[in-house]
C-alpha cells in the first residue's frame, strides 16, 4: 500500500477525487487564474447572504462556484436554462454540499418555491440577457422571493469589454455601466448598493475602472 511521509494525509488516498464540470474545466485548462476570480465572486455573495434560510442561483453553469455560497446558507436551489449545464452540475454534485439543480428559464417566470426564497443571486448572468428582456428577467428574480428577499446581481462592466476573450464578447450583448446596473436594478428595489470588483478584490472605488459590478437589491417595489 502506497504511504505518504507525513501520516496526516495519509486519509487523502482513501478518498474520491472530486471533479470539475464542463466550463469550470475549461477555465482550469485554459485560465487558471479565471478560476480565482470566480471563486471570488461567490464568495462575496457567501457573505452578503450568510445565514439566510433558503437561497436562489440563477444562471449556475456547471455549478462549480455553488457550494461556497452552500457553505454559508441552510438550502440553495440552483437553476440554468441551459439543461446540458444542469445535467453536468448533478453528475460532479456531493451529497455533502447538498444544492438542487433545476433546469429554468427566468425570462419564462418566478422560480416557484413555498416558502418563496429570501435571497436570490445571479453572477455572469444579466450581461447575457438582451436588454428588451432585461426588466423581466429582473421582475421575476422579484417574483421568486418573499417580501424582505434581497437579490444579488453580478456582471462584468462595460469598460472592462475591450480585455474580454472573443467568446465572452459573443455572449456579453448587456454589459453595463455602474449607473446602468444602478439604475436597472432601482427599477425594482427601493435599496440599491452598488460594489466594484477588480480580480479578487471587492470595492467601493472609482467604477469605470472596475472589471466587474456587483448590485445588491433590498426592498422590493413591486410585491406580490
Amino acid at each position: 500500500m502506497n504511504k505518504t511521509k507525513e501520516t496526516q494525509y495519509q486519509f487523502l488516498l482513501n478518498r474520491d477525487c472530486a471533479q470539475f464540470g464542463l466550463m469550470s474545466s475549461q477555465v482550469w485548462q485554459d485560465d487558471p487564474r479565471r478560476l480565482c476570480f470566480l471563486l471570488s465572486r461567490y464568495k462575496f455573495v457567501a457573505k452578503m447572504l450568510r445565514g439566510k434560510k433558503n437561497v436562489l442561483e440563477v444562471g449556475c453553469a456547471d455549478g462549480f462556484g455553488s457550494r461556497v455560497v452552500k457553505q454559508e446558507v441552510e438550502r440553495l436551489t440552483a437553476v440554468d436554462f441551459d439543461p446540458i449545464f444542469i445535467e453536468d452540475a448533478k453528475g460532479i454534485s456531493d451529497e455533502r454540499w447538498s444544492v438542487e439543480f433545476k433546469t429554468h428559464n427566468m425570462l419564462e417566470g418566478p422560480v416557484i418555491a413555498l416558502p418563496k426564497f429570501d435571497a436570490c443571486y445571479c453572477c455572469d448572468v444579466i450581461e447575457h440577457i438582451d436588454p428588451s428582456d432585461e426588466d423581466i428577467f429582473i421582475s421575476n428574480l422579484c417574483e421568486s422571493l418573499t417580501e424582505n428577499g434581497i437579490a444579488i446581481v453580478g456582471s462584468p462592466s462595460l469598460e472592462s469589454q475591450v480585455y474580454a476573450s472573443l467568446p465572452s464578447k459573443e455572449g456579453h450583448v448587456n454589459c453595463k455601466t455602474a449607473d446602468g446596473l444602478r439604475d436597472l436594478m432601482g427599477r425594482h428595489f427601493v435599496n440599491v448598493l452598488l460594489f466594484s470588483m477588480n480580480d479578487e478584490v471587492v470595492h467601493t472605488g472609482f467604477s469605470p475602472m472596475a472589471h466587474y459590478l456587483f448590485a445588491i437589491g433590498t426592498g422590493k417595489l413591486n410585491i406580490s
